[in-house]
């Protein structure tokens, strides 16, 4: 799961960078609406949290932009305000939850993980496939299929954003801790084990290759 955190204050910021990675989510941290939309525009978030007021303006106005390039990205506000009224403005331009400052960290990871969880992020069913990013688990057709590691995460991640063509640099970004220390053949690698391993035994295809564009999945699409 990748997270993107859009804070301005330093020792807030670090706090939730910091705890995210105890529970083994990849984040990335912005401070400004500038650098937020920069990153919303070269990856896929699982979920973006963000503070309200940002030095260039409300993080709220890149809830309709977060929305439009994947309805399943969650949202979570923080904010200061403590009225009913912003929390009630920030759920209708689109936010997921509202979490008001202070708080407490342990009770804002536990609705992180209930919205990630309970939003249709993890568990993916889609005619007789199911896959369970939680339990690093296939079945098709009540069939388990044996697919595990980074080739399981790239079929995780294609198949939760699969209404999009991803490019290998976002599967990159999106699933290897430190992109920058490998070459985008690992994709090549993790796709062609994910169709030896489960496309041609099943009979299906669930990744299709897009020129000079990258990866979209496409189940069902028989072969």
């Amino acid at each position: 799961m990748r997270i993107l955190v859009i804070e301005d204050e330093p020792t807030l910021k670090k706090t939730l960078i910091e705890g995210l990675k105890e529970f083994n989510y990849q984040s990335d941290e912005v401070s400004s609406l500038k650098d937020a939309d920069y990153y919303l525009n070269i990856r896929n978030y699982d979920l973006v949290l963000m503070d309200w007021m940002l030095p260039d303006g409300n993080g709220i106005d890149l809830i309709p932009q977060i929305k439009h390039k994947s309805l399943k990205t969650i949202v979570v506000v923080l904010s200061a305000r403590d009225d009913n009224a912003s929390e009630i403005s920030a759920l209708k331009r689109g936010a997921d939850d509202y979490i008001r400052k202070p708080f407490d960290f342990d009770i804002l990871i536990a609705r992180i993980q209930a919205r990630l969880r309970f939003g249709g992020s993890n568990i993916i069913e889609i005619d007789g496939l199911k896959i369970n990013p939680d339990e690093e688990k296939i079945i098709y057709m009540n069939q388990e299929v044996e697919l595990k590691g980074k080739p399981f995460e790239v079929l995780s991640h294609l198949a939760r954003h699969r209404d999009q063509i991803i490019s290998k640099e976002q599967l990159l970004d999106a699933i290897w801790e430190e992109p920058e220390l490998v070459t985008p053949n690992v994709i090549e690698v993790a796709i062609n084990q994910i169709r030896q391993k489960m496309d041609k035994p099943l009979d299906i295809t669930t990744i299709e290759t897009v020129r000079r564009r990258g990866y979209r999945f496409c189940f069902p699409k028989q072969v």
